[in-house]
């Protein structure tokens, strides 16, 4: 045996091992509970610390008139498969539906109103533009704009790294406006400017390049999916809402014997020395009861601390320990407020405008709404189970550097101002008389993934934290909004993090 091979520990030493590591997860969102749930799996300690009453971060439920609803996270994208694997893991496969309600819409087009968004395209841009349901949306002018992009000289051809500009130059803005940017606001609260094509459309700017055209590379793309994935696919949720998610994953968090705290704040980190006086942590933690909300309780010592807050509060715990990520006072995250109004109207019976609207930006003070009850089965049957014309409506308000038009208003008020708003959007009568009942849900949004430079951002935060050991960083914050962006993320840093303190 070489010296390299005797090195190696045995699975015995790896279990010994394991078991007097301890590792500290800071925050209870999906991506802390995945990191506890990695690390728990191969026989290590796990504290999970969570400062509210309450796991899940942005998958959050509430009571509305009667019907327990997603008032966060309604859905994942299925791309890359990462939350699907977990849910299977978890026992939740059977769970798992796709959309039920038909195309979206747009509101908000001038000259038009409302139209049923196009089909096909690739983040709005269409692969024909003088299909007539595109004409529709953008007009005869629009359409003979964009077809000029079949004729444009292929100078710069794939070398745009903004996907308004890019639509912009070659399709004109009516495209851009009434297609893409509804369909961006929607998605990652963000403007088309701010969005970078190769990370939010993988493969558009190659196939710009050898089609030489943005229409023609649109094609190209569509015929590369996988025709098994039926229109809808894109995204997946659960019966009973995404909350079974969380439930699940506690559930095998507690199996696993993972100590979880939930009111636990945690104050700060420390250098200290965690087993057989390897560097490690101390983690200070606030009690969170009134009488003692600012009484420090005894420090826990770790060998390692996964952090998976929200980005101030990360920054702020991560900080002493790498100083180039100090809280950023200018740094605004978008504010985004959803609405979930529960409503008993025959207006809606028929889905009027399927299974929700996206709006053109500037047109509304709402930036989209979803018929949950249209959207998912599961919805619709509980909602008609409590009243024959019951149904569910989701209205969000606020963008990137858009407050919500909810910002100042009490909770009585943004109900009526989302009732008033899902009127216009839906095209019908809704008055204070049908609705049921309300809920406002606030949510700081974190970049999406696809933001124009946050690759780089990203990369230079992890590798100042990857250099000190013992420490690691997952979140929305640092591996983009959305499960698929999450669970891989906080599965892959829990990798690295046990593989350090195992192997290392």
């Amino acid at each position: 045996m070489t010296e390299a091979q005797d090195s190696v520990p045995d699975a015995a030493a790896l279990r010994a091992r394991a078991a007097e590591t301890h590792v500290v997860v800071v925050g209870g969102g999906v991506s802390g509970m995945v990191a506890a749930l990695e690390c728990a799996k191969v026989g290590m300690r796990v504290t999970l610390l969570e400062a509210a009453e309450r796991l899940g971060g942005a998958i959050r439920t509430a009571d509305v008139g009667g019907l327990t609803l997603d008032v966060g996270a309604e859905s994942y994208a299925t791309r890359g498969g990462s939350v699907r694997a977990l849910i299977a893991e978890l026992g939740l496969a059977d769970r798992v539906v796709v959309p039920a309600g038909g195309r979206a819409w747009l509101a908000g087009i001038p000259g038009v109103g409302a139209a049923p968004m196009p089909a096909g395209g690739v983040l709005g841009i269409p692969e024909n533009p003088f299909a007539p349901e595109v004409r529709r949306v953008i007009g005869w002018s629009g359409s003979w704009r964009a077809y000029l992009d079949r004729l444009r000289p292929v100078l710069t051809i794939g070398h745009e790294h903004s996907l308004g500009a890019l639509v912009r130059s070659r399709m004109g803005r009516a495209v851009l406006e009434r297609l893409v940017a509804p369909v961006v606001q929607g998605v990652y609260s963000a403007e088309p400017d701010t969005i970078d094509v190769d990370a939010a459309a993988p493969g558009l700017n190659a196939a710009l390049t050898r089609v030489g055209s943005l229409s023609g590379a649109v094609a190209v793309l569509r015929g590369e999916r996988d025709p098994a994935l039926a229109p809808g696919s894109a995204v997946e949720g659960l019966v009973g809402g995404m909350r079974s998610l969380v439930d699940a994953l506690h559930a095998r968090l507690v199996g696993l014997g993972v100590d979880i705290r939930t009111g636990a704040r945690v104050d700060g980190l420390s250098a200290a020395y965690g087993a057989n006086d390897r560097p490690g942590w101390s983690v200070t933690v606030l009690e969170d009861a009134p009488e003692n909300r600012d009484a420090a309780a005894p420090a826990i010592a770790a060998d390692a601390v996964i952090v998976a807050t929200e980005e101030t509060v990360a920054r702020a715990l991560l900080a002493p320990a790498v100083p180039s990520l100090a809280p950023q006072p200018d740094h605004e995250p978008p504010v985004v407020d959803v609405v979930t109004l529960v409503l008993d109207t025959p207006a809606l019976d028929a889905a009027p405008r399927g299974s929700g609207v996206l709006t053109v930006p500037g047109s509304h003070r709402a930036k989209a709404l979803t018929h949950a009850s249209a959207k998912w089965a599961w919805v619709g049957e509980a909602a008609r189970a409590a009243s024959a014309h019951r149904h569910v409506v989701r209205v969000s308000f606020g963008s990137q550097g858009e407050p919500p038009a909810t910002e100042d208003l009490d909770e009585a008020a943004a109900i009526d101002l989302a009732r008033e708003q899902a009127a216009q959007l839906l095209g019908v009568d809704l008055s204070a008389r049908d609705v049921v009942a309300g809920h406002i849900e606030r949510y700081a949004q974190s970049q999406p993934a696809s933001v124009i430079g946050r690759a780089a951002r990203v990369a230079a935060v992890r590798t100042q934290v990857h250099a000190v050991p013992g420490l690691a960083v997952v979140g929305a914050w640092i591996a983009g909004t959305g499960l698929a962006q999450v669970v891989p993320d906080a599965r892959d840093e829990a990798e690295r993090t046990r593989a350090q303190l195992l192997w290392g």
